[in-house]
């Protein structure tokens, strides 16, 4: 019986990961997304820039999963129906895209996407793409539930509610009521129930 090799170099230290992401959302929040650098946020961290190099490819990737990722560890939501998972869900979306560091972010953020194209598909590759597997189990028991279809289609409405949230939201600049997350659920769940 052979064990597999110890991986090389040092492990990582999710101390180190977490100052990093922290350094960074408040970094975005307090002087912007173009004013931010690895050296600033890695002065913050109390770490060498070469760690957050081995980590991130560079500050576009760091801000983004330091600003937008903060709901993908929280619980897939179990409500027992689809618009109130939906409702959790946009809840917890809506509060993401309302924060100082979002906010400060997304102009840079969108700008840098489209500017590099190679950015854009690692972003969606390594960061949309698992985030979107992770929510598909809430279609699926939707679908075991007699919801919706089984054909349903899952990124399709996963963008439609991400898009809604960030129109209304981020790039409009409303402020969003209590209601808002309920009432995007209801209308996305209505558009996609069978009947």
């Amino acid at each position: 019986m052979s064990s597999s090799p110890p991986p090389r170099g040092r492990p990582r230290d999710p101390r180190s990961h977490e100052a990093i992401i922290s350094a960074t959302a408040a970094l975005v929040a307090e002087v912007g997304y173009a004013a931010t650098s690895i050296g600033a946020v890695a002065a913050r961290a109390e770490v060498g820039k070469d760690t957050i190099y081995r980590r991130w490819s560079g500050k576009a990737e760091l801000v983004f999963e330091a600003v937008f990722t903060t709901t993908d560890d929280s619980p897939v939501p179990d409500t027992g129906t689809l618009t109130g998972d939906l409702t959790v869900l946009l809840g917890s979306l809506v509060d993401e895209y309302r924060t100082p560091a979002s906010t400060a972010a997304l102009p840079g953020l969108l700008a840098d996407f489209a500017a590099d194209p190679a950015l854009k598909a690692r972003i969606r590759t390594d960061f949309l793409a698992p985030s979107k597997e992770r929510l598909a189990v809430i279609f699926d028991r939707a679908a075991q539930r007699g919801e919706i279809a089984a054909g349903t289609p899952v990124n399709l409405v996963l963008d439609t509610l991400a898009g809604a949230v960030f129109f209304h939201v981020a790039l409009v600049g409303e402020t969003p009521t209590p209601q808002l997350a309920g009432q995007l659920a209801a209308m996305v769940s209505r558009g996609i129930e069978i009947r």
